[in-house]
């Protein structure tokens, strides 16, 4: 009897593709301290391992704030995989982040 090996579908690991944010807070503020909070239970239960967060205070940082256009915290701002998009508040909506990440719960769990 003779058998037919089947091909792997893809050589070497999967090439996963990484969300890069960047979150801007002020301080201890309560509304920061939730967004913290929302943000990083999102990316441990929807982004595992692809995700690299930057979290920037704008109260030690004004002047890149200022240069990243961003006058409201806290503020989420997706960089890449483009398009680029920006979620304003807690992040208490984790339906709204998801979108705005470019990713939708239903496909993820």
């Amino acid at each position: 009897m003779v058998r037919k090996r089947k091909k792997a579908a893809a050589e070497g690991p999967p090439v996963t593709t990484v969300v890069v944010m960047c979150l801007y807070i002020a301080g201890k503020a309560p509304n920061s301290v939730k967004a913290v909070a929302n943000l990083r239970a999102i990316c441990r239960r929807y982004l595992k391992d692809g995700y690299k967060l930057e979290i920037v205070d704008v109260c030690e940082h004004p002047l890149r704030a200022l240069a990243d256009g961003v006058i409201v915290t806290p503020s989420l701002a997706k960089v890449s995989p483009g398009p680029a998009s920006n979620v304003i508040g807690n992040l208490s909506d984790t339906g709204s982040v998801l979108a705005a990440l470019g990713l939708q719960a239903g496909d993820l769990e």
